[in-house]
């Protein structure tokens, strides 16, 4: 989710979820998952601060993560850096490491940048955590590994992935007389995504007089093309113009607008915030942070009216890593510090307080995953089991250094068929040529 470069919001944390027995996370942080104290540097009783830069919401004050590692480790103080914007984020970041100075101890990365991260040309600015005490490869999901790993070398850790759903109003699919039960939404269009955009066909032509069956045809748009093996990139190579998913895509979302079922809002601007508050639309794309966002705009008024479904295939739609910068002054208490946050127990945390889906498998038999309801969306959600199912389903896909920019292209292009009217073969041509442009 890159509109004009932005990160995916991440989730605030959930009123009255994820709250944490200081004693648990003590002991805990004193285990040797994640090599917590494995640092000579981390526990010689030396004063230090550890600085962490981040984006968004990444969920480790809010699982109180931060507090207990600091109170196992006295000598430890950790401040947190965050940038509301990734792409402003990713702006210093850049800027830090051309001057060589100003990095802080532990820095974010995020999936659309990763591929960049590990290249020839920034390989080395980040140290190898594979060899980190603690760290173990098979703790990982294969592919989100693979994702940070260039030149034999695994430069940043998983913190979460974005397995995707698809969330709906129950209210509205009952209203238009569709079924309402997790295993029977998921029924109907599993498989295909022709087929999610046949059931909204079927919601319009009896749904409640002024919404709509999507929110936004972009968001289908990239659920499409982030379910597939094949992208963007293709052997290393640009391949927008043949990819077959993105083909795919575009043609789905271009019938969902001439059948009328999209609302036509641009993600995450303040009119698509509001209309969550309004009832506007039945079903939107849903990685696993999105959950923040309808509890969020959906507001109180709407507590239990939603549901979660399977997606009609299983896809990553974001997620994040941690690394740590080869010239940072405390790089084995940092790289301790990764480690720790990224094991499976303390993922398990984070996923209760702010819902970001682990990418540390291990914490898909914890029964703070799989058994997890959201308590906004209610009881007969079944979000841990829903999101964590998808999440192993997901096949690793290239991504490539400019995954998220040609993402917010072809978002920026749909929207000037479903905002500016602009025919589909306009609009095509319209974001080809703007990608030709900017894109080498």
């Amino acid at each position: 989710m890159h509109q004009n470069r932005t990160t995916r919001p991440r989730r605030s944390a959930l009123l009255g979820a994820g709250a944490l027995a200081a004693s648990a996370l003590l002991l805990t942080a004193c285990s040797s998952s994640g090599g917590g104290s494995s640092s000579p540097s981390a526990d010689a009783g030396q004063k230090i601060t550890l600085t962490v830069g981040d984006f968004g919401t990444f969920g480790y004050k809010e699982a109180g993560l931060f507090d207990a590692y600091m109170a196992a480790h006295p000598n430890i103080t950790i401040k947190e850096d965050t940038t509301t914007q990734e792409a402003d984020y990713w702006t210093a970041l850049q800027t830090h490491l051309a001057a060589g100075s100003g990095m802080d101890d532990v820095q974010a990365l995020e999936v659309g940048r990763i591929s960049l991260a590990t290249s020839d040309a920034m390989n080395n600015d980040f140290e190898d955590l594979s060899k980190v005490s603690g760290v173990n490869q098979g703790d990982y999901l294969p592919w989100k590994w693979q994702q940070a790993t260039g030149n034999g070398r695994t430069i940043a850790l998983g913190t979460d992935v974005g397995p995707m759903a698809i969330c709906y109003r129950q209210d509205l699919f009952q209203a238009a007389g569709l079924p309402t039960d997790p295993a029977a939404v998921s029924a109907l269009w599993a498989g295909d995504w022709s087929k999610f955009v046949d059931q909204g066909k079927a919601f319009q032509a009896k749904a409640p007089k002024g919404t709509f069956f999507m929110d936004t045809a972009t968001g289908m748009f990239n659920g499409v093309v982030s379910s597939s093996t094949q992208q963007y990139y293709k052997g290393g190579k640009l391949d927008y113009k043949d990819s077959p998913s993105v083909k795919s895509a575009w043609d789905l979302a271009m019938q969902a607008d001439s059948a009328g079922l999209s609302a036509g809002l641009k993600e995450f601007d303040p009119p698509w915030q509001t209309a969550f508050a309004n009832s506007t639309f039945a079903t939107t794309i849903c990685p696993s942070w999105q959950q923040a966002n309808i509890q969020k705009y959906s507001g109180s008024a709407n507590a239990g009216k939603w549901n979660v479904a399977q997606a009609p295939a299983a896809g990553n739609w974001g997620g994040s890593f941690l690394a740590v910068p080869s010239s940072g002054k405390h790089k084995a208490a940092a790289e301790a510090l990764v480690a720790w946050l990224t094991a499976a127990p303390q993922q398990a945390k984070v996923f209760q307080a702010v819902g970001n889906i682990p990418s540390n498998q291990g914490a898909y038999s914890l029964s703070e995953v799989t058994d997890y309801k959201n308590p906004y969306i209610g009881p007969n959600a079944p979000t841990g089991q829903i999101f964590s199912t998808a999440a192993k389903a997901i096949q690793p896909a290239e991504t490539g250094p400019h995954a998220g920019d040609l993402q917010s292209d072809f978002s920026n292009g749909i929207l000037l068929v479903e905002q500016n009217h602009k025919s589909a073969t306009d609009a095509w041509n319209a974001t080809l040529q703007q990608i030709d442009s900017s894109i080498q």
